[in-house]
């Protein structure tokens, strides 16, 4: 009988199909709840909204880019499972034990509050859950492989939370990476402005005029296809050059 406990389980699951479900979700929510135009019917409010939706993506952004670029962890797994060949504890994983995931909170919650309506409030809900569920996974591996010093570890560093003093501590003298951080997290960058552009032209699309759709067309179509240039040279790069290998 597996020593696993039914939540364990389900994060199994999710770090599995994360890949696929999160952006199905993100996508069919956009698609069944269409973006607001107003919060508690004002316009206005919305704007500042959309801004701070904007500001709180472009923050997890710039989390993932620093932690990956001072120190990295592999967090693909192996044949789809949660697996690690060392415990990280360095850089930003010195100051918490899930950055990178308090990134894509920070990510998730920022699209959401561009979204408006009740997934602003419910979705970053719903993420926090799923990812709580998938560190609960990766614990049960890490406390089984690294016993005693992941122990000492998760006794000493937050879950959550990312203590600034302990950066203050261990970053300086640290080597940052820009290259490590584009070849391992272009696609998290990609997705997010899409996510965003496509967020701005679906509000369009349901509150704006015929000939104000139109009029914008072009931009966001443009938008659209500079994300998919990006991405191919970069993919390009990797493949082909020394550029972006590390």
């Amino acid at each position: 009988m597996s020593d696993k406990s039914l939540f364990v389980r389900i994060g199994d699951f999710f770090f599995k199909y994360r890949n696929v479900i999160f952006p199905v979700a993100i996508f069919a929510n956009l698609l069944a709840i269409p973006p607001g135009n107003s919060y508690f019917g004002v316009k206005a409010y919305d704007i500042w909204i959309d801004w701070i939706g904007v500001a709180v993506v472009c923050a997890g952004l710039a989390l993932r880019g620093a932690i990956i670029g001072f120190a990295y962890i592999k967090r693909g797994g192996l044949d789809k499972k949660v697996h690690a060949d060392e415990l990280v504890t360095e850089g930003f994983f010195a100051a918490g034990r899930n950055p990178l995931y308090v990134g894509n909170m920070l990510i998730y919650t920022g699209i959401f509050l561009m979204q408006g309506g009740w997934p602003a409030l419910i979705g970053p809900l719903v993420f926090f859950a799923i990812y709580s569920a998938i560190i609960a996974a990766e614990e049960h591996f890490l406390r089984n492989k690294f016993g005693a010093a992941f122990d000492a570890y998760c006794a000493t560093t937050p879950r959550w939370g990312i203590r600034l003093s302990v950066l203050r501590k261990e970053l300086p003298g640290m080597h940052y990476d820009w290259r490590r951080v584009v070849a391992k997290d272009y696609t998290t960058f990609a997705n997010a402005i899409f996510a965003m552009v496509l967020v701005s032209l679906m509000e369009l699309v349901h509150h704006g005029t015929r000939a104000a759709v139109v009029d914008a067309l072009p931009f966001f179509i443009g938008c659209f296809v500079a994300i998919g240039l990006a991405v191919l040279a970069i993919r390009l790069l990797k493949k082909r050059t020394d550029l972006l290998r590390t």
